[in-house]
């Protein structure tokens, strides 16, 4: 494994090991189409999340207008959010704050 000298640029594997992976949230949105207990069956049938656990996150995209629903790696974040979108909810990604 090469060491990049002072004034070189780092080599691939000194990139990786200077920046660990950063955590992305998936945000689920608030909209006025689905209903509650369609957004809480989603949670569960996707993300095999408990009644209980799916229910709170509902209530949370029903009251504050969002919830963060998963954490993870930018690809599987990126997954999960394709996939809210095939079931018609709204969703986006976002790095988690530092």
């Amino acid at each position: 494994m090469g060491m990049s000298t002072p004034g070189s640029a780092p080599t691939i594997d000194e990139q990786l090991v200077a920046a660990p992976l950063v955590p992305w949230q998936l945000v689920v949105w608030d909209d006025p189409v689905n209903l509650m207990s369609y957004v809480t069956r989603v949670f569960r049938t996707y993300f095999g999340y408990p009644e209980e656990h799916a229910t709170r996150l509902m209530l949370a995209v029903h009251h504050d207008g969002h919830a963060i629903v998963a954490t993870g790696p930018r690809e599987t974040m990126e997954v999960h959010a394709q996939a809210m979108h095939d079931y018609g909810l709204l969703a986006t990604i976002r790095e988690v704050p530092q």
